[in-house]
């Protein structure tokens, strides 16, 4: 993963933590899966670069943490809509979002 990826997920999604870039590495590559889920929330929540930062993980894991994320209620259409885009890119799902599917 490039540097300055790291450097926007450090200033997009934890502006309010003094996390390094090696806390960012270290939770994605963790064993613990609520650590790993942790920062896939934060991305999926704030990042400006979704696809590009959701790359930080290993596919087996982000396979893993897609799958098992559960929307929140508290600002469900805005997660679902990012949780679409991810699941649609990474594993192949529909794109349930109308104004991002091609008209024919």
């Amino acid at each position: 993963m490039q540097k300055q990826q790291i450097k926007n997920i450090l200033k997009d999604c934890f502006w309010e933590y003094n996390f390094s870039e090696a806390d960012i590495i270290s939770l994605a590559k963790s064993k613990d899966r609520q650590e790993q889920m942790f920062l896939f929330s934060k991305i999926l929540e704030n990042s400006q670069e979704l696809i590009k930062s959701m790359k930080i993980f290993d596919k087996s894991d982000l396979k893993s943490l897609i799958e098992s994320y559960c929307v929140p209620t508290f600002k469900y259409e805005y997660m679902a809509r990012r949780l679409n885009i991810v699941e649609y890119y990474f594993l192949d799902k529909t794109l349930t979002i109308n104004e991002l599917k091609w008209v024919a």
